[in-house]
């Protein structure tokens, strides 16, 4: 699970003990001749003369090619806030990726962090792709337009909470809704999941995640199912408590799935 609670920015000495492939200076011998290293933490440097600092960072757990593997970061702005008029303040994020091995491009993609429920929720829209740049060339003015971008499109981000806000969905389509969100945690696998599990991600954490809004069942049910707070039964027919998700890129890729789902719903 990601950490996006940390309201204090990390300092890189604390990054160099957490994720140290932040710091890895050269590519692997697997890059091709073609490959341009990015250090991760050159561009951390130049996010914060944009304002943004780290809030959390996390790397794949490697056997081999430690040092190279792929790492995310997390950055918050905190000047960069959309405040709801219901007292839902929502603060925008940036995930970087980025792995030294040639295997993966360096990557943004929105994120959201949601202040009630301490929550980090990951954008998904045709509008909002993630903003790739290649290991074949890195400079600021390109992080800048880059950030320019991504500040220019929290317009859509506001759209789509607003919509979500404004829609009520029946019983039957929250049931549909948190049925599809589960079916997205357990793909790829051979567990099943059945109605009391369905049941069981739709219980609010809270008050302000009550009732019938799409907002709110979205936001509930995506909690519960990134927390495990819900069983399922394996082939064998044996039922098991679903764990909270740790690895960042199975979290990122349920998270931003989900919020697909969810703005399908949306009127």
């Amino acid at each position: 699970m990601l950490n996006y609670e940390s309201q204090e920015f990390k300092s890189l000495e604390e990054l160099k003990e957490t994720t140290p492939s932040i710091f890895t200076k050269k590519g692997s011998n697997n890059t091709s001749e073609k490959y341009t290293h990015i250090p991760t933490d050159t561009v951390i440097k130049d996010l914060e003369l944009l304002g943004w600092g780290v809030v959390d960072a996390q790397e794949v757990k490697a056997r081999k090619q430690v040092g190279y593997q792929k790492h995310l970061v997390v950055l918050r702005n905190n000047d960069v806030v959309i405040n709801g008029k219901d007292g839902d303040t929502v603060y925008p994020q940036i995930l970087l990726t980025n792995s030294h091995d040639g295997k993966n491009s360096f990557s943004f993609q929105a994120g959201l962090f949601r202040m009630i429920c301490e929550n980090g929720l990951v954008i998904a829209t045709k509008e909002f792709e993630s903003y790739k740049i290649r290991h074949m060339g890195y400079d600021f003015e390109t992080l800048q337009g880059v950030i320019k971008d991504m500040i220019a499109n929290l317009d859509l981000t506001v759209e789509s909470m607003n919509k979500m806000k404004a829609t009520e969905l029946s019983q039957n389509q929250t049931f549909e809704l948190a049925k599809l969100m589960l079916e997205t945690r357990i793909e790829n696998t051979s567990n099943t999941f059945n109605d009391q599990s369905i049941k069981d991600v739709l219980i609010p954490q809270r008050k302000e995640d009550k009732g019938f809004g799409l907002w709110e069942v979205f936001n509930r049910v995506q909690e519960n199912i990134i927390e495990g707070n819900f069983e399922y039964n394996t082939i064998g027919g044996k039922s098991r408590q679903a764990r909270v998700i740790k690895n960042f890129k199975q979290d990122m890729k349920v998270n931003s799935k989900m919020f697909e789902q969810a703005l399908e719903f949306a009127a």
